[in-house]
């Protein structure tokens, strides 16, 4: 049954995330709104596009999740095996998902710092860079023999 579910949820998030899908969505709401003046903009007229809309967002929102959860899964898999197989990379951070939030917060703060620390050494390169490329006014301007060449 598992499986049936697995396969019959990717299967509709493939086709309901299709452009046909919208066009066909889209399409149902444009007919319901032509069709308001044949009936009056009746209470059931706009039941119809109520209920059928309720409707469809209840079972959408089991159908994403499963698939959000998979995925989630399986980029969770990938990662780990990446952190596993890179020389140097720290393995405590295989199941970071499984920390708490604080825990997660310290390593955010951690990684903040990394950040403004390498941060700040790019900086300094793509000044270099700048000043480098300015002295010419192009990019990829490059001098030979003291001339110009592009």
């Amino acid at each position: 049954m598992q499986e049936f579910f697995r396969k019959f949820a990717h299967s509709v998030s493939g086709a309901v995330g299709s452009v046909w899908s919208f066009f066909l969505a889209f399409g149902v709401v444009l007919v319901w709104a032509v069709t308001g003046p044949v009936f009056g903009f009746s209470d059931t007229w706009q039941l119809v596009i109520n209920t059928g809309t309720t409707i469809v967002t209840f079972l959408m929102v089991f159908l994403i999740q499963n698939t959000q959860n998979r995925d989630a899964k399986a980029i969770h898999l990938k990662l780990d095996e990446l952190i596993r197989a890179v020389q140097g990379a720290r393995n405590q951070l295989v199941d970071l998902e499984e920390l708490s939030d604080e825990e997660l917060e310290q390593l955010q703060q951690e990684f903040h710092a990394l950040h403004q620390q390498y941060g700040a050494r790019a900086e300094e390169v793509t000044k270099e860079y700048g000043r480098r490329t300015s002295r010419s006014g192009n990019p990829f301007h490059r001098r030979t023999n003291g001339r110009s060449s592009v």
